[in-house]
């Protein structure tokens, strides 16, 4: 059995395409391979080429492999769906022509939900209605993936939108099929969220399909919500830490993977805030060095 590890452009700070701090995307390649890494994702899509052939030759160069990639688009709003359809798309016709197959899916941060992120008690629901048009409309989106491209259609819940807390996880996953959407589990936005990754991920290993390795400073997180810190505050304030350094129990993590036969990719996403001087190359190279050192190879 062999679990590979990957890292993503968002550990280079990179959360949107067109963002004028963003590194250049053969920087990210090369300093993804130079701290250690065979893997990266995609990135939002339009940060790496679209020209299948441009891509394939850098990630030869740089012995790298395409993980899979991210929708990270406003699922909970109907006005923007044209703008999901083609994030959707995009990302589907280069993860095909790079024979990737983590199809992810994120409900982007919401100005509804932001402000409480962390305080499960505090935050806005949406009624039946709007909760079952924004179902459907993941649903949609995870059907185009497996249907027209063949890919693993994944559902990642994600601090600040509206798929973030235990209670409305459950309640999708309890209403769609594992036929039609698997899990990526992110152990970093469990514990923001307030629940334990580990006791999640047993209950739903026969879904999950792709890990994402993050961790939540247990001291910025208290913090946080007990200043009643929004997402965006929180993040600048370093609420996702180095691996080695938050409250997740990777090796938790790790056995559990192992005992359940999990084979494939896990991607390291070290979320990082760039107006806060990171060192995303150390970084990569520490959260690298910290998993070896509890038995991840």
């Amino acid at each position: 059995m062999t679990i590979r590890i990957g890292n993503a452009p968002c550990s280079w700070g990179v959360e949107f395409a067109q963002d004028d701090r963003n590194p250049t995307w053969r920087t990210v390649l090369k300093e993804c391979a130079e701290a250690g890494y065979k893997g990266i994702e995609l990135g939002p899509v339009g940060f790496m080429p679209e020209d299948p052939a441009v891509l394939s030759e850098a990630l030869d160069e740089y012995g790298l492999e395409l993980i899979g990639g991210v929708v990270f688009r406003a699922f909970h709003d109907p006005a923007q769906w044209d703008d999901v359809l083609d994030g959707a798309k995009r990302t589907c016709e280069a993860l095909k022509a790079h024979g990737a197959e983590h199809f992810v899916l994120i409900d982007s941060i919401s100005p509804r939900r932001a402000p409480t992120a962390g305080r499960a008690s505090e935050a806005e629901q949406m009624d039946d209605a709007e909760w079952a048009a924004y179902r459907d409309r993941i649903v949609t989106v995870a059907k185009l993936g497996a249907e027209e491209y063949g890919l693993i259609p994944e559902l990642h819940p994600h601090a600040g939108g509206f798929m973030d807390f235990d209670p409305e996880v459950e309640r999708i996953l309890a209403e769609v099929g594992p036929e039609t959407l698997k899990l990526c589990i992110d152990t970093g936005h469990c514990t923001y969220a307030g629940f334990d990754p580990v006791a999640f991920m047993k209950r739903h290993m026969d879904r999950i399909t792709y890990v994402h390795f993050k961790s939540t400073s247990a001291q910025v997180k208290a913090d946080a919500i007990a200043n009643r810190t929004g997402f965006y505050d929180a993040c600048g304030q370093g609420i996702f830490c180095n691996l080695s350094e938050g409250e997740v129990d990777l090796p938790a993590v790790r056995q559990l993977l192992l005992d359940s036969g999990f084979e494939g990719w896990c991607t390291i996403e070290q979320d990082c805030d760039p107006t806060l001087d990171p060192d995303p190359l150390g970084d990569a190279r520490k959260n690298r060095e910290y998993l070896e050192s509890i038995g991840f190879e």
